[in-house]
């Protein structure tokens, strides 16, 4: 990790409060022809985002950014098709249906149309909740959820184009990704949701630039950002998880309207000695905020579940099933389950006796036996029927997880034991899903289709698809809103 700055040489190097003078600077280099040309005054991190955000223009979006943006888009909306009934999404819905406002947004799956504000929500709710949306592996956040969530709602009112949805979804990404390397990961070790806590400056930055927000206002936006940044992980396998991107599309739109509307916050709301990265992080690396700002895109370190369950337990999965196929293993032949991971496994996911589906996905036991018995850990295998089969609960209590520090956050070792004393080992490097085992255009489909295809008729479910991959060529995001709803 990059070296932190200490809180005694900020408050030393930061005397000088950010207004007129930083504006001035930044009016300096207005009308560069580089938008990732900033200061490089730790002072102005924020006015450094907020520049490069109003700035940026799509053609100096490079290729692979636009890709893989595409490619997180479209699981995006696979993820929210396939949890728009789930028991969490009703409830919800129930809650909050008498409150909404004028119906003009989607909620993904669904017929009900609600005020924009509440489609964030619902739509953050929904790509979240079985736990099978995207992964920035180096902050573990999810990106996609509060950004896209925010900026489809929004878009649906003004009616964009995929290009300008497509260029707002890039650069929210960056934003979030960015602070959230800034502080990860003593911030997420503090018992933060770093999904929640960076997702809300995402979902500013894209609403914003959507907006049309000026510099001055940008600022303001992330400033309000800032003051409404929240989740906890003690609320890992409850509803409140997935709550957290949905508030923080919720919130980070509210951001940008309020900044549209010249509603002022600190113009520091990212390094200020008690703004966001001080307050919530014992350690703080401004530089992963503005270093290569332009040039360098997160969105390109984007990756895929495979798996619908907390992504530290992937590689014991992927070693579990393996060994499963290739000795064409049953329950009843094993004697235990030995697994050797990254203490972070046992720290996120050690629930060994999960009640429900969702506490199932922060249960590496879990996850391991149903891995053995079904040969996959899809949103199947973490309902509650699931977590509580006399099979999987015989077998989850045979598995024994230990933590070890030399093992990496992306590796696992497994071993099964089985009756008749034969034991079989697994090494897992990087799981499937991962960067350096990316999952192709093909298996992202397919895992669309396996979420949507109870909730859309198989017309309705191509044309979706269709219009997710050509998102960039299309002149109006509604296009795709319109046949992501049953009829």
């Amino acid at each position: 990790m990059s070296k932190s700055i200490s809180r005694r040489t900020f408050l030393q190097t930061s005397g000088v409060t950010l207004g007129a003078s930083a504006l001035h600077s930044a009016a300096a280099i207005e009308n560069t022809l580089n938008p990732s040309l900033v200061l490089n005054d730790v002072t102005g991190v924020t006015q450094q985002l907020a520049h490069y955000l109003v700035k940026s223009r799509w053609e100096n979006v490079p290729k692979d950014a636009r890709k893989e943006a595409v490619r997180s888009v479209f699981n995006w909306v696979g993820c929210s098709l396939g949890g728009a009934h789930h028991v969490t999404t009703d409830r919800a819905m129930s809650a909050l249906a008498e409150f909404t406002g004028k119906p003009e947004a989607t909620v993904l799956g669904r017929v009900e149309r609600l005020d924009i504000q509440h489609a964030a929500l619902m739509n953050g709710i929904t790509s979240h909740v079985l736990d099978y949306d995207d992964t920035h592996l180096e902050t573990i956040i999810h990106p996609a959820g509060p950004v896209a969530s925010a900026i489809l709602s929004l878009g649906e009112r003004n009616k964009i184009s995929g290009k300008d949805f497509m260029h707002a979804f890039i650069l929210g990404v960056e934003a979030e990704c960015r602070i959230g390397k800034a502080v990860y990961p003593s911030h997420y070790e503090r018992g933060y949701h770093i999904t929640g806590t960076a997702g809300v400056f995402g979902a500013a930055a894209a609403s914003g630039k959507l907006l049309g927000l000026s510099e001055q206002q940008m600022v303001w936006a992330i400033g309000i950002a800032s003051t409404q940044s929240a989740g906890l992980k003690e609320m890992f396998g409850t509803m409140c998880k997935p709550f957290h991107p949905g508030r923080a599309a919720q919130n980070g739109l509210t951001s940008a309207f309020l900044a549209s509307k010249n509603f002022t916050s600190t113009e520091r709301g990212i390094e200020a000695p008690q703004g966001f990265a001080f307050t919530m992080s014992d350690e703080q690396d401004f530089s992963q905020i503005t270093n290569d700002l332009g040039n360098s895109f997160e969105v390109t370190r984007n990756t895929y579940k495979p798996f619908a369950c907390g992504i530290v337990t992937h590689p014991a999965i992927d070693g579990c099933i393996q060994l499963r196929n290739n000795n064409d293993l049953k329950s009843s032949d094993i004697a235990s389950v030995t697994l050797r991971v990254n203490s972070l496994v046992l720290k996120l996911t050690g629930k060994t006796k999960p009640r429900t589906g969702l506490e199932a996905k922060f249960s590496i036991y879990h996850a391991c036996s149903v891995a053995i018995i079904y040969g996959s850990a899809g949103p199947k295998e973490y309902t509650d029927k699931t977590a509580n089969d006399l099979e999987v609960v015989s077998l989850r209590d045979r598995v024994t997880a230990k933590a070890d520090e030399s093992v990496s956050e992306e590796e696992a070792f497994v071993s099964i034991t089985l009756r008749d004393g034969t034991v079989l080992k697994k090494h897992i490097e990087h799981a499937i899903g991962s960067l350096e085992r990316p999952m192709t255009n093909e298996a992202l489909e397919k895992k669309f289709r396996d979420q949507a295809e109870n909730v859309l008729p198989p017309v309705l479910l191509n044309q979706v698809i269709e219009k997710c991959w050509d998102i960039e060529t299309t002149n109006d995001i509604n296009s795709i809103t319109r046949v992501a709803v049953p009829r």
